[in-house]
């Protein structure tokens, strides 16, 4: 894609070349009880940031879009697989407003799906057409095994009786950020950057990665619902252990302390007591150290893009960063 559009839409462009690309090549066969589930997650949408930042990655180096559409549908998948197995540990009953596949099914059937949707993944990865394939297989994987590890970290974390906010920040970065950063890695490779273009793309993913998640921590307290599509407060009524409540955990004292101290050892907050909780993780400063962490990691990830030719894709990732700052869902 040549013609000059402007980054908004270019990034809606991709999106929507994403989506085609996993309605025409992830296809119902037999047998239909392991096929359905998946179409039935892959059809469920959202934001699609990781395989559109995929390629952008590639056309900010000089690639074309085209030639990563098969690895950045191979991520999206990935990141499906993720979301299978993590809602059934989980137990959570929705997602992105439907039933989650262990809920509509069974289990066994999610399982199952997400077994395949990792083959399926790499099935895709293995169509990309690049003298760097090795190199991008082994990105691919170790950032799966990365994605892992966070997980686990994440599930420690609700039997642990101290959890720092670096060690929520490495978290994060592992379940969250190392996929993103997989994404615009995989892409640059995929259209030839050079070493220094790749790390630099990789850095770019990484500081954007761990932003989403601080500002997603952020929003379930601060969001309108209507915007979020969520209930405010989720994290709180769930009992998670988020950045604000390790931040505020942190720093605060007295009667605020002892109330963050009973959410952390997974007392689940009540509906009614979201507000109160909000008051106190802007009075001790949890929520204006958040807003800082994600302004920081989203200037570094803008930092990154300096060295990479001045095209309308670094256009459209500079343009990315400033709306992330801004999203309000």
């Amino acid at each position: 894609m040549t013609m000059s559009l402007t980054p908004e839409y270019r990034y809606e462009y991709h999106k929507k070349s994403v989506e085609r690309y996993l309605r025409n090549h992830v296809a119902i066969a037999h047998p239909r009880s392991l096929y359905m589930p998946c179409k039935y997650i892959l059809s469920a949408g959202g934001k699609r940031i990781r395989p559109v930042l995929a390629l952008l990655a590639c056309e900010a180096v000089g690639g074309a879009m085209e030639d990563a559409l098969p690895a950045s549908a191979a991520i999206e998948i990935l990141h499906t697989f993720t979301l299978v197995h993590d809602d059934i540990m989980d137990h959570a009953p929705a997602r992105r407003g439907r039933s989650t596949v262990h809920t509509k099914w069974d289990e066994s059937v999610a399982l199952l799906t997400g077994d395949i949707l990792l083959g399926i993944a790499y099935r895709e990865l293995l169509a990309t057409k690049s003298s760097r394939i090795q190199e991008i297989l082994k990105v691919f994987t170790d950032g799966m095994i990365t994605v892992c590890e966070g997980q686990a970290m994440d599930k420690e974390f609700e039997t642990r009786n101290r959890v720092h906010v670096n060690d929520y920040l490495c978290m994060i970065e592992k379940k969250t950020g190392r996929l993103v950063s997989v994404s615009t890695e995989i892409g640059a490779m995929i259209g030839s950057g050079t070493a220094v273009q790749v790390q630099a793309m990789r850095r770019y993913g990484f500081y954007v990665g761990r932003a989403f998640q601080v500002q997603d921590d952020l929003l379930d307290i601060i969001a309108d619902e209507k915007e979020f599509g969520k209930v405010i407060g989720g994290d709180l009524q769930e009992g998670k252990k988020t950045y604000l409540l390790l931040e505020a955990l942190r720093r605060a004292k007295g009667k605020q302390k002892k109330a963050l101290e009973d959410v952390f050892h997974k007392r689940k907050v009540a509906r009614s007591r979201v507000a109160e909780f909000r008051r106190i993780y802007e009075e001790t400063g949890a929520i204006s150290s958040a807003r800082a962490q994600i302004e920081n990691d989203l200037h570094a990830a803008k930092e990154e893009l300096a060295g990479l030719p001045s095209n309308q894709a670094q256009k459209t990732l500079l343009w990315f960063a400033d709306k992330m700052l801004n999203r309000k869902y």
